[in-house]
This record gives C-alpha cells, structure tokens and sequence, in this order.
C-alpha cells in the first residue's frame, strides 16, 4: 500500500486548513471588545454638562459581567459533560463480559458448565420497593404454558437475585433455551410493586447522544443508570 506524500496536497488549501484553527475568532472576547469601545466612546463623546450617570456605568459593566459570566457556566458545563461521558466510557468497558441485572422478564436456562452431565440452571432477580412477607414466580415457556411456579416466601427490600434449578412443577427437567418469568409481591396481605429483573452478559458498548449504552444478551441495549447488580 503506498502512502500519499504531503507535497502532494495543494499548499495554498493546507495553509487554509491550518490557518482556521488558529485564527477562530472568540465571540465572546469580541463582544467584551466592542462593548469596551461603545462605553469608552460615549464616555468621551458626553454632554459635559450632562455626564452618564454613574449608575448607567454600574449597570452596563454588570451586564457585561453577567454575560461573560453565563459563557464561562456553558463552557465549564460542556467541559464536565465529556468527561464524565469519558468517565463512563471507562467504567462501561470494564463490565464487558461481567453478568447484569436489569429490567426484563426473559430467562435463559443452560448448563452451569461446559461437562455434558452438568446441571442446569437460570439466573434472575427480583427488586422491591420495600419488604415483602411473601413473594411467588411464575416461569413460563415459549408457548405461554407454566412449567413452574415457585413460592420465594419473603423477600428484604432492594435487588434479590435468584436461580431457577430447571425443575418443572412435576419434578422433570425442562429443556435448556429461553422462558419468560412473572414476578407476583404481597406485605401484609396486600400486593406491592415488584420489578422483574433478567439476567444476561454485557457484550459491547456504544456512545452516543442518548449515552452510554450496553448490549446485554437476554435483554437488549440499555443505560449504565438501568444496571441493577453486577456480577
């Protein structure tokens, strides 16, 4: 493969590229300048017998101030939303390959272990808004018919991850590949809130202008805020 020499790139167009970072113009500075000249005229140009009131003075300095002011906040902000992205970024590309909890209602059950004769099982979680006396799964298969529904009994407030051993309500075992889950919570008698939680591995990461986003097998794309336990 042959590289293109730099001679070969027209001077004049160089000079022009090169020259549009160094001589950009900071808008703000030049508002400060014209400002700084418009009151320096007027000052000179004023009705000695009716000067500008100090207080006309006072006020526009402090609107220049505020004005410089305000683009200082937008640039400092801008500058803390990328690095925290860049942040981010980092932290996200450590979790490739790690286990998620997240919002979802999809299970896979598989072999713990690459041995024929191995088990198999399936991870998911449960998340409450505060504790529960009794709290009840029911996992269903790809045709919506109920394999199994296990009693959790209670359950503290917070993230709960639980496994499903594979055992159908009859005591068989159900053929590994993917089930869907329904999360059912009472305290006190009364039903609460609760929110299902699948399970699955992260395996990439984008940005962008939503965010970062993680690509979970068994779940989807979904933010680092969506995260509930990490493995």
């Amino acid at each position: 493969m042959s590289v293109q020499s730099s001679s070969s790139v027209d001077p004049a167009l160089q000079a022009a590229m090169n020259g549009t970072a160094s001589t950009a113009t900071n808008t703000t500075q030049e508002a400060q300048d014209r400002f700084l000249k418009l009151l320096v005229t007027q000052m000179q140009n004023q009705d000695p017998l009716n000067p500008m009131d100090n207080a006309q003075v006072t006020s526009q300095l402090a609107q220049l101030s505020t004005v410089t002011g305000i683009d200082k906040l937008n640039t400092s902000v801008q500058s803390l939303g990328t690095s925290m992205q860049s942040s981010q970024i980092l932290q996200a590309a450590g979790m490739i390959n790690h286990g998620v909890l997240a919002a979802g209602s999809s299970m896979i059950l598989a072999k713990t272990s690459s041995d024929a004769a191995a088990a198999s099982a399936a991870i998911y979680g449960v998340e409450l808004p505060q504790d529960a006396s009794a709290v009840t799964v029911t996992i269903k298969d790809a045709s919506g018919a109920v394999v199994r529904k296990m009693d959790l009994g209670a359950l503290p407030t917070g993230v709960n991850a639980q496994t499903w051993d594979g055992k159908t309500d009859s005591g068989a075992k159900a053929a590994d590949g993917a089930y869907t889950f329904e999360i059912a919570a009472t305290s006190a008698g009364k039903s609460i809130a609760a929110t299902s939680l699948g399970f699955g591995v992260i395996s990439s990461i984008s940005s962008g202008t939503s965010g970062v986003k993680l690509a979970v097998a068994n779940i989807g794309e979904i933010g680092l805020s969506d995260v509930k336990q990490v493995y």
